[in-house]
């Protein structure tokens, strides 16, 4: 449109009154409570393709293009315990935005009231860039909804499940990293598979566990991480496992544990892979690297220029040799 979008005129097109979009726009939560989900993301949808924009100097900055990208955290990008983790996604994202000449916007709203669902409750704040970047493990799927009925472009780093519609991402290829590290224990005479893991929740989980399945087949064990690690061991003798691919950090030291308990050692007693895909694993560890940094700098890339990639990405992981997965006594 080449003329002057007024509240009146998104009010219109959205079929809905001034009053609702007025509250959409101000976000105060006990207004924004009294407008229905679908009904928000049609106005939403609006503004965006309308350009529409609450004040003069925010209109002139949507007309150049604000040339700045979002970054919305469902969890601490800065933990003590994992200060680490997202460092490389971020240090991707800045690179590349960098490369293109954009800002960045870090948004955290709504995770203090533990609801985690800062952006359909309120986006204005996100309205301020041009496109988003969703990072963490768990994303209400009510958020991705929201988003993808808004039309507002993101890309999610990690492989999130369709939610009427599939969902852009770039994701780790978890599935074939588990599958080459099921063959080269095969090529060192494995033929016995435990998989310590839920293989549940988080879709990287499940990717993780669907790539041991299919890889593997009937010679391989699940083993639930419950109760005492002691009994993880004991279901691992009696499938007559010799290697353990492991799901979480959390399974492997505990495990681990278990065993110096026992004066057992690996790869003596059997075989140790990680597929935690950690960089703080360590050393002498077989699993894989994930393509964090790579990942970020993509998923900048997949917003600004989207006609050149797909809508949905996998990047290959590095294998890690290690010594925790030997050869097979004969």
């Amino acid at each position: 449109m080449n003329f002057r979008v007024t509240q009146r005129d998104i009010a219109k097109l959205a079929g809905v009154s001034q009053t609702v979009v007025s509250f959409v726009l101000n976000e105060r939560d006990e207004n924004l409570a009294r407008v229905p989900e679908a009904t928000r993301a049609r106005v939403l949808r609006i503004i965006q393709e309308t350009g529409y924009v609450a004040d003069p100097i925010a209109r002139r900055l949507k007309q150049m293009g604000n040339r700045m990208i979002g970054v919305y955290t469902y969890e601490a990008l800065f933990p003590a315990d994992r200060e680490d983790f997202f460092y490389p996604f971020l240090a991707g994202i800045e690179e590349e935005a960098q490369r293109l000449d954009h800002d960045l916007l870090l948004l955290t709203s709504g995770r203090a009231t533990g609801s985690n669902l800062g952006l359909s409750a309120g986006v204005t704040r996100l309205r301020l860039a041009d496109c988003c970047i969703l990072l963490g493990q768990n994303m209400p799927s009510q958020e991705l909804q929201f988003l993808m009925g808004s039309g507002f472009p993101f890309v999610s780093i990690g492989r999130r499940n369709d939610v009427g519609g599939p969902v852009p991402y770039v994701a780790a290829d978890y599935e074939n990293a588990v599958g080459g590290l099921v063959e080269r224990a095969r090529g060192l005479g494995h033929e016995r598979f435990v998989y310590l893991g839920h293989g549940t929740g988080p879709e990287s989980y499940v990717d993780r566990a669907a790539g041991f399945d299919t890889h593997v087949g009937q010679a391989g064990t699940h083993v639930a991480p419950e109760g005492d690690p002691h009994e993880w061991i004991r279901a691992i003798e009696a499938a007559r496992a010799t290697v353990v691919f492991v799901e979480q950090d959390d399974f492997l030291h505990r495990l681990v544990a278990a065993l110096d308990e026992r004066g057992l050692a690996v790869p003596e007693v059997f075989s140790l892979v990680s597929l935690s895909g950690s960089i703080d694993a360590p050393d002498g560890l077989t699993g894989f690297r994930l393509p964090r940094r790579e990942m970020g700098r993509l998923a900048v890339d997949m917003l600004s220029s989207p006609a050149d990639h797909p809508r949905q990405s996998r990047l290959s992981c590095e294998l890690v040799e290690g010594r925790t997965l030997a050869r097979v006594a004969s």
